[in-house]
């Protein structure tokens, strides 16, 4: 699979498709912004969008076709990545899985204490944004409010978020204007069966709570 650095996003989402069986899409990507003379700056980076309220430069949908544009086809990414090879890659949610989104500080601390709980995690990535999606199997986001329920928390007081049918997440190595999306548990022959959401929900729960207190914490 994908290493951390030096593979091309063409083949990153080739081998997505072929390898992992994930649908793949393009997205946008960043590119040299001019420099704003008038007011002596340099622009540096700006999403491919050109939009300068985007809020995800870089590393979003270039449109709202992006459903019918997913692909499983190997032969088929390696087409839309050659007639675009800057493109962002991008991952649909709700298809081949689920992703349960937690803050960077609550996602390691998940992992230590699924590592102590002899839970095996599936693939999980790092963004840029101090972010980390953990992906599970599909259906997900439908029965994460209850799940939190059962452990007795409340949905609304955790930074715990499921991406489903309809969403998406950006995948490595794709490059954001804050830096490059990264594998915090790569892909390997033995997550290739994803856990169910009932099976990481208890520490990824746990972990939040924390990060909530301790947030609560810091305010008083």
């Amino acid at each position: 699979m994908p290493g951390q650095r030096g593979e091309s996003l063409l083949d990153s989402a080739v081998r997505y498709a072929e390898e992992r069986h994930w649908d793949v899409f393009p997205g946008t990507w960043l590119e040299p912004a001019e420099v704003e003379a008038a007011a002596g700056m340099a622009g540096g980076e700006r999403c491919s969008c050109r939009r300068a309220d985007c809020r995800a430069p870089g590393a979003h949908a270039a449109g709202p076709d992006w459903v019918g544009l997913a692909t499983g086809s190997a032969v088929s990414a390696r087409r839309l990545w050659a007639e675009r090879p800057a493109a962002s890659v991008l991952l649909p949610t709700g298809r081949s899985f689920d992703a349960l989104e937690v803050p960077e500080s609550a996602g390691f601390l998940a992992l230590a204490r699924m590592e102590r709980l002899g839970v095996a995690p599936g693939p999980v990535t790092r963004t840029p944004g101090r972010r980390m999606l953990f992906f599970v199997l599909p259906g997900a986001a439908g029965k994460l409010d209850g799940l939190v329920r059962q452990l007795g928390w409340s949905l609304s007081s955790l930074d715990l978020v499921a991406r489903g049918e309809g969403d998406y997440v950006a995948a490595p190595p794709t490059r954001t204007r804050g830096g490059t999306v990264q594998w915090a548990r790569r892909p390997t022959p033995a997550n290739r069966w994803l856990p169910d959401a009932e099976e990481l929900i208890s520490p990824l729960a746990y972990a939040c709570g924390r990060e909530a207190a301790a947030e609560r914490a810091r305010r008083t």
